[in-house]
């Protein structure tokens, strides 16, 4: 084959797949009006529920499973108070609460809802020892189980261990997800962004009162920022096309955007108390009139980590397990991000029916 034959077969190549790439883009581009379907078909939780509890502006939702509960001790999801909790039960296929209801758990979700200005003054002590601990007495009176089993994810998770340490005879397993225990590590952007040289929380809560979800917000976004502004709508256009891709894709993007505010005082307490003096694992850290100490948790424990979170490193985790009473204690890291713990097909494939299992053999049956 000639110099020039060979040059025309590779213009001709050329010429074939740019006006290939343009008839994709051409018709990706045609699909774009129909974004806004897709965004108006998002649901904000799967699992039917009803509303078991309410408190202020908080509300407690009971799963409801097709047949009655297999197990005598009713188990609590405690979100944390950034994002709103239907993270947990998102879609059909990916909804950790659905696992518990289907092995026939008695199953709750607490929603804390958005703060208002009112409550700025709420704090680590209006939580742990005034809502939880209200919800926790509701559940024992409801069902008539002596103890629950809670199970907190990030914030809600470092909350929870509070409140299984300052009531342990209230608890019968503890379940974490990705909860910050020990902050002394500067593996994570927030662990640097929160230290007292470069953020002075006080200043900022006496100025906006509460925490403010834009804020937040802004902060998630910037921890990954080729990911979120370049990365992420590049693959939607690539996958346009793909519906059901492209319905996942706005549910998951409407949780994530869904930020609410923080109660300025609890937010002060956790940057301060936590992140820049790490007094949780000291025994020292404050929550009304109590100083939480971990050691005083004594019921099974099992603390799930993902390898490659971004918002809460293992190495923030990890120590949790060495600080509690408890002997009967496990630990697992899992190969997923932060979110990935509650919407990643793996995990809902070999996590969740190993915690499932775990929280089952450490429960008593209804008719055992």
């Amino acid at each position: 084959m000639s110099t020039q034959t060979e040059a025309g077969s590779a213009w001709q190549a050329a010429q074939s797949a740019v006006m290939d790439e343009a008839a994709t883009q051409f018709r990706r581009m045609a699909r774009l009006p129909t974004l806004w379907q897709h965004a108006q078909r998002v649901k904000k939780g799967a699992t039917p529920s009803e509303v078991v509890y309410e408190e202020d502006r908080l509300k407690l939702l009971r799963y409801v499973g097709d047949e009655p509960p297999r197990y005598r001790t009713p188990v609590l999801f405690v979100f944390a108070l950034v994002n709103r909790p239907y993270i947990l039960d998102i879609l059909p296929h990916k909804s950790v609460v659905s696992h518990f209801v289907k092995a026939g758990f008695d199953t709750y979700l607490v929603d804390w809802h958005r703060p208002t200005h009112a409550d700025r003054h709420h704090s680590l002590d209006t939580y742990i020892n005034g809502y939880l601990l209200n919800l926790v007495d509701h559940l024992r009176e409801r069902t008539g189980a002596p103890q629950v089993n809670i199970i907190g994810y990030c914030m809600g998770g470092t909350m929870s261990s509070m409140f299984t340490s300052l009531h342990p005879d209230l608890v019968r397993n503890l379940v974490l997800m990705a909860a910050g225990i020990d902050f002394k590590t500067r593996e994570g952007l927030l662990n640097r962004w929160a230290d007292p040289e470069f953020f002075d929380v006080d200043a900022f809560i006496d100025a906006f009162g509460n925490c403010p979800a834009e804020f937040l917000q802004s902060t998630f976004l910037m921890m990954n920022p080729v990911g979120n502004f370049i990365q992420k709508p590049l693959t939607l256009l690539e996958r346009i096309e793909d519906e059901d891709f492209v319905d996942e894709f706005f549910t998951m993007e409407t949780w994530l955007n869904d930020n609410v505010s923080v109660p300025g005082e609890v937010y002060r307490a956790f940057v301060k108390y936590l992140y820049q003096r790490n007094l949780l694992v000291k025994g020292e850290m404050p929550v009304g009139r109590h100083l939480v100490d971990l050691k005083n948790i004594t019921c099974p424990v099992l603390n799930l980590m993902a390898e490659k979170d971004d918002l809460v490193p293992c190495a923030q985790s990890e120590p949790f397990n060495d600080l509690v009473g408890s002997s009967d204690r496990r630990a697992i890291k899992f190969r997923t991000g932060h979110i990935g713990l509650a919407v990643g097909s793996r995990a809902h494939r070999e996590l969740w029916p190993e915690v499932v299992d775990w929280l089952a053999q450490r429960t008593d049956r209804v008719d055992g």
